[in-house]
């Protein structure tokens, strides 16, 4: 306890001095937490935005250029042709149609810009609600008689789509210049896409867009969820025979979720890695400054040096002082780096909830706050080695004239 107590009472002496050489350990300490507790939020929070309660379905969509939601604007969009081609499939046990519009939404005379998306009837209408949990937060879900009438997203219920008014069951809304009566709102699904979407049945999707056979996706479900691979297989070669293109130059996609996924979080992890390098950087430079503040301590302090050595001091305890010294000026910029980190992580938190309509908890991982402080300490004790030594080996003789 006496190195520490000894440490502590050199590095509050030191003043702003010490304060300088914990800023590098500081910054890559609170860079190191706070990336790890935001990616890890972040990768929660993408996951959500795919808005599916199975994973056990795969998409297909035409490719090209494309404005507003997705298989819009394609060169070759798909066709009603191509569902019922994929669903005559042997590994394939349903397909069903998606239709997306992009349009114009009053209510409370304001006026907004989003998206509608079909429901379709009978049992691929069930097989839709399963992906979007079937559950509403007021009022009911669009039955196949449902004309004139739609259901909302969880954000128009709560008032964050613009409109400075709640949407509720029972209100009118303008879709594109024709009003539609609210049944009913879906519950928060944590996905900006899916809270904010309107849904309508087929055939007023279809008088509202006018989209004839055009498909902007097409969902499929295996028969097999431990065959995705070779249902996908047979799509693109179903797919590939049908719009009559080679391998390398499909001009449309099938994709899994988990596949989606992992490009999502390939993509998060090379920025977190990027980051961490930075990171890296700052807490090399932050062990620089602690080799020059001990090298200048060790100068500094050559008389009380020769004092110790003179009244009985080994060579072991000198050097155990300056290590615990120097691993002290590491530990503290940890402790001072965990606490921002932490706090920049539960802001980042906070934030990508509001932005993304999420609802995730922030949380502290004590092997994360343990590790840094440890790894901090050991830095800093390591830059403090060569310093350390040089202070041992001095003559007490030569020290005591210095």
């Amino acid at each position: 306890m006496n190195y520490f107590v000894f440490a502590l009472r050199n590095l509050k002496r030191k003043g702003i001095r010490s304060w300088l050489t914990l800023l590098g350990i500081f910054v890559g300490v609170m860079a190191v937490v706070a990336l790890i507790s935001l990616g890890n939020a972040l990768q929660v929070a993408v996951t959500s935005q795919f808005g599916i309660a199975q994973t056990e379905i795969i998409t297909i969509q035409a490719s090209g250029i494309a404005f507003g939601p997705p298989g819009q604007g394609a060169v070759t969009p798909l066709e009603v042709g191509d569902v019922e081609a994929i669903e005559k499939l042997g590994s394939v046990e349903r397909a069903v149609r998606r239709n997306f519009g992009s349009g114009k939404f009053e209510y409370n005379d304001m006026l907004v810009f989003g998206n509608a998306v079909n429901i379709p009837s009978g049992k691929d209408k069930d097989f839709i609600y399963e992906q979007v949990g079937n559950k509403v937060e007021v009022g009911r879900l669009l039955e196949d008689d449902d004309i004139g009438k739609v259901f909302l997203g969880y954000n128009f219920y709560v008032n964050k789509v613009g409109l400075e008014k709640e949407v509720i069951p029972g209100k009118t809304v303008t879709i594109e210049g024709k009003d539609f009566e609210v049944v009913g709102i879906l519950a928060k699904q944590g996905s900006f896409i899916f809270d904010n979407v309107v849904y309508m049945n087929d055939r007023d999707m279809e008088n509202l867009f006018g989209y004839g056979d055009s498909v902007n996706a097409i969902v499929a479900q295996p028969k097999n969820a431990d065959e995705m691979d070779k249902t996908k297989e047979d799509i693109e070669k179903l797919m590939r025979k049908r719009r009559d293109v080679k391998v390398g130059e499909e001009d449309f996609t099938v994709s899994t979720p988990e596949a989606s996924l992992e490009s999502v979080n390939s993509i998060l992890g090379g920025i977190t890695i990027f980051l961490a390098i930075v990171a890296g950087i700052s807490i090399f430079i932050g062990a620089i400054g602690i080799v020059n503040t001990m090298t200048t301590s060790v100068l500094e302090r050559k008389k009380e040096i020769g004092i110790m050595k003179a009244i009985g001091a080994r060579n072991s305890q000198i050097f155990m002082q300056f290590f615990v010294e120097s691993g002290m000026l590491g530990l503290v910029g940890g402790v001072v780096g965990v606490i921002f980190g932490v706090s920049i992580g539960f802001l980042g938190v906070f934030f990508i909830n509001n932005l993304l309509g999420t609802e995730i908890k922030p949380a502290i991982d004590f092997c994360l706050i343990f590790f840094s402080l440890l790894g901090s300490f050991l830095i800093g004790g390591i830059a403090g080695i060569v310093p350390a030594m040089h202070a041992a080996k001095q003559s007490p003789v030569e020290a005591l004239r210095g």
